[in-house]
Formats: C-alpha cells, structure tokens, sequence
C-alpha cells in the first residue's frame, strides 16, 4: 500500500477579498473532489488574499497510480485558468505487504 500526499501553492487570480478567495478555493476544492479520487483541503495561505496552499492525499497498491492522479490533478489546475501553481511537493509513504 502507498499514500501519496501533494501540497499544491497556487497564486489566484481575480481576488479582491477573503470572501471571494474563500469562494474561488471552494469552487477548486469541489470541482477536484468530484473529478479525482483524492482527499483535498485548504491547508495553508489562509489570510493571504491571492494566494493559497492546497493538501491532498490519496491511498493506492503503486506509487505509479498515485503519480498518474497528482499530474492530472496539477494539468487541470492549469487548465483551469483561475490560478497558476507555484510550487508542489509530493510525498509517498510505503508500506509493506504483510502485516501480520
């Protein structure tokens, strides 16, 4: 088993104030957790107005299959033109097969 863990800074565009960056993070937030099978939240950045730190993470058998999922979860922040990813750092943890 591998848990695959990814922080994401991102610097968003079009935010004037908390509410609409608490808004814009929401939308992101939801629209990953519906397309990826990913746990995901707004872990750091909280006060800063245009620029937020996500945390997402996400168990598999390979580190190949989590790999795959973080690149298109990084390709559909691109894509989706509401903000640009300023650094990312990814993380595995193995663990063995046989547990007892």
């Amino acid at each position: 088993m591998v848990v695959g863990v990814i922080r994401i800074d991102l610097r968003l565009f079009e935010v004037h104030s908390l509410k609409q960056k608490r808004s814009q993070v929401s939308r992101i937030l939801n629209r990953l957790r519906s397309k990826f099978p990913i746990s995901i939240a707004e872990v750091g950045c909280l006060d800063l107005l245009q620029r937020t730190v996500l945390g997402a993470s996400m168990t598999a058998g390979s580190e190949a299959v989590i790999q795959s999922v973080f690149k298109r979860l990084e390709d559909d922040l691109y894509a989706s033109g509401v903000a640009v990813v300023i650094d990312q750092d990814i993380e595995y943890l193995h663990y063995g097969a046989d547990f007892s």
